[in-house]
């Protein structure tokens, strides 16, 4: 089911300073052919801006980030998201996950992290901090040992590494605030739209 949800390689992760901006972030990134949006629940403005996003651009796969309770799942879900995404793996939320159904992606970055994962259940994994957890090498690492998995590595990412992530055999996605970080303070749609387009042939480019 995860892996249908992700249409593309690129995930782009927004930290949203308000609803508009997430607003126009999303009409840039589904401009540039990018129907996919993570949402971080670290903003003050994340729940609404999640709901709003959810509701005006319908055909958009919309995923809550940086999940670290479970009444975050359900504020979330209550919100319109359809994946759940966390930095780590905790006990408390796999058992929500798990109990309620709820499609999530749990954090990794060591092999016994990913081994506790995989005892869980969980085969679609996020690698993270990625660049700061050893970058492609040490996933390439891990994933030699630790096969039959889906990984989605985010943190630090960049449009210029994406070759170096999707020649790692496993990677199924990257995730990346690059199309939304430094965001000038007008034409907003305008320069997602060209971010996203710009990432889009990247990726695709790599096949």
């Amino acid at each position: 089911m995860i892996s249908s949800w992700l249409r593309q390689g690129i995930l782009p992760v927004v930290n949203p300073a308000s609803v508009d901006q997430a607003l126009q972030i999303a009409q840039g990134l589904q401009q540039g052919g990018i129907t996919q949006i993570e949402i971080t629940l670290r903003t003050p403005a994340a729940l609404e801006a999640l709901a709003e996003v959810a509701k005006a651009f319908p055909d958009m796969a919309v995923s809550a980030g940086s999940v670290l309770t479970p009444q975050q799942f359900e504020q979330a879900a209550n919100a319109g998201a359809t994946l759940f995404i966390s930095p780590g793996l905790t006990e408390a939320l796999a058992k929500h996950a798990l109990q309620n159904q709820l499609p999530w992606i749990p954090g990794v970055a060591t092999a016994s992290e990913v081994m506790r994962a995989m005892e869980l259940g969980f085969k679609t994994l996020k690698f993270f901090p990625a660049m700061a957890a050893g970058g492609p090498p040490a996933l390439q690492g891990l994933l030699a040992a630790l096969q039959g998995l889906s990984i989605i590595p985010t943190g630090g990412i960049s449009m210029d590494t994406c070759p170096a992530w999707k020649s790692v055999k496993g990677v199924i996605a990257v995730g990346g605030s690059w199309l939304s970080s430094n965001l000038p303070p007008e034409n907003v749609t305008e320069v997602v739209q060209t971010r996203a387009s710009q990432s889009i042939q990247v990726w695709a480019g790599l096949d």
